[in-house]
């Protein structure tokens, strides 16, 4: 056995994690170049090494819960590998406008077939609520009907989606509350399809970066999962353009994953294969974000949901792979499986948090009371 195998073992004990042991989450090692790997790449070198096939687990999103449980994070391993990226993410601004746009085409452009196959039939690409739900269905549209009831839409109302996705929320809330509503995405796949999912509602949806709305005001905005991508140095300009477009008296509800602690990068994993340029914010972030722009009326945590919905998404992913795997390679697969299920596991561990939180511009003087 060598160090770097004696070594990985040892860490992996600490969270009850045996190499080859009995138990769903121990993994099976293939390659012994995994143990050199993940000790010199950290994170990073981990997902890599089981894209390529060095390692396998039956349950990744319970191995990834005891790792983050015992201590370990995405960030703890800075090695030369990552380096580099973190002093990118530190020293520029890596949610620039040039590079708003890289998202959608690196991750939301992959494949609508995909999406399609691997969400509900709304295709909301977000956290579903499950306090009463049953299904991914179910949950997803107890999701958005919480959301339409916590800023009081009603019939006529404007509403701004920055974000937008699909049109899942923006033909919800025209259908069922008769609200007219202008959705922004910087995915041209997913405006085309969301156009399409919403003809013959009242509701716009543009390929834009929130910074170039000017269109205000709005009656409420809307943030569902977007907020990832802004970065913090852009959280500020961020609620300043949210509080240019709203109307005085009007609600912005801001659905984001937060992260237990102040950062200034991600994951390099997730940043490299799936989500570029994305961060987590925390608490502080956002409050120094929106103080003296907003009153803040609601904050809700239900992080817990997200494990069951992004075990839902895999799930549908990997019943589905036989109908679409023609386009996807084995190594595209394994990509895949890794991000949805080692992201369930970081909410599973409370590593990760799930926020909707309203806020107020000029509030009304009546109490706001929340809708559960």
């Amino acid at each position: 056995m060598t160090g770097a195998e004696r070594k990985v073992r040892e860490l992996f004990a600490q969270a009850g994690v045996t190499v080859d042991g009995p138990n769903p989450w121990d993994i099976r090692v293939h390659d012994k170049r995994f143990y050199r790997s993940v000790l010199a790449g950290g994170t990073l070198a981990a997902g890599e090494s089981y894209m390529d096939g060095w390692w396998d687990v039956d349950d990744m999103a319970e191995l990834v819960n005891r790792l983050f449980r015992a201590g370990f994070n995405y960030t703890a391993l800075v090695n030369i590998r990552t380096i580099g990226y973190f002093i990118s993410s530190w020293l520029f601004n890596m949610q620039n406008k040039h590079r708003a746009f890289e998202v959608g085409e690196k991750h939301y452009d992959v494949g609508n077939d995909l999406y399609a196959a691997m969400l509900d039939s709304r295709m909301t690409y977000t956290c579903g609520y499950w306090k009463e739900a049953r299904s991914l269905e179910e949950a997803q549209k107890a999701k958005l009907d919480l959301i339409c009831k916590k800023i009081g839409l009603k019939s006529g109302d404007r509403v701004l989606d920055i974000g937008g996705g699909w049109g899942s929320f923006a033909g919800y809330a025209a259908e069922k509350y008769g609200a007219s509503v202008v959705a922004i995405t910087v995915s041209k796949e997913q405006a085309a399809l969301g156009r399409e999912r919403t003809q013959g509602l009242p509701v716009e949806i543009r390929v834009q970066d929130y910074r170039d709305v000017s269109d205000g005001p709005y009656d409420h905005i809307v943030s569902i999962g977007m907020f990832e991508h802004v970065g913090y140095r852009n959280y500020r300009t961020y609620m300043k353009k949210a509080h240019a477009l709203l109307k005085d008296g009007g609600y912005f509800l801001l659905h984001t994953i937060g992260s237990n602690k102040s950062v200034r990068a991600g994951s390099p994993w997730l940043d490299k294969y799936i989500f570029p340029n994305g961060m987590l914010p925390s608490v502080a972030q956002i409050g120094r974000a929106a103080e003296r722009l907003f009153v803040i009326e609601d904050w809700q945590n239900f992080g817990p949901d997200y494990d069951r919905t992004l075990m839902e998404w895999y799930r549908n992913f990997d019943r589905s792979l036989i109908n679409v795997a023609k386009h996807y390679t084995p190594r595209f697969y394994r990509m895949w499986r890794f991000y949805l299920l080692s992201c369930a596991g970081t909410f599973r561990a409370r590593y990760c948090q799930l926020w909707q939180i309203v806020l107020a511009k000029r509030p009304r003087p009546a109490r706001y009371d929340a809708p559960r």
